[in-house]
């Protein structure tokens, strides 16, 4: 796989709730990840005393980040709309040539920003609150 640009990392909101996505306007810097957390099932009986992991157990989890600067857009509106209303709408990553990965999210974080000679700016984190699906590309 030849490397990516970062600026193909996008992250999307349903403005409406009925499947109608945006890029989050403004964004310069984009992340998510995945988490998964492991059961020990270690015991005085695990071979050589190596660490025992159940396998499938374990809650997953992901999480989305993004920074960049305000432009008062539709889909900054709806971002704050959805912190303020405690909403789980469903939102997308598209991950250049591999996926799009979509599902609920709670905005768990918005913050803003601003120096007297700079622009404004803001940070956005949100946090799965659902099964999430992936489509390769």
């Amino acid at each position: 796989m030849a490397a990516q640009n970062g600026k193909d990392l996008l992250i999307k909101i349903d403005l409406t709730g009925a499947g109608q996505f945006e890029t989050i306007a403004g964004l310069r810097a984009t992340r998510i990840s995945f988490n998964a957390e492991s059961v020990d099932v270690t015991s005085l009986e695990s071979q050589g005393g190596w660490r025992e992991l159940l396998s499938g157990a374990g809650v997953k989890s992901a999480s989305i980040s993004g920074s960049g600067i305000f432009k008062d857009a539709n889909t900054d509106e709806r971002a704050r709309a959805i912190f303020f209303d405690g909403l789980t709408p469903r939102f997308q990553v598209i991950i250049p040539d591999f996926g799009i990965v979509a599902g609920p999210f709670q905005v768990t974080s918005l913050e803003y920003a601003g120096s007297h000679n700079g622009e404004a700016n803001y940070e956005i984190s949100l946090s799965s609150a659902g099964a999430l699906d992936f489509t390769a590309l």
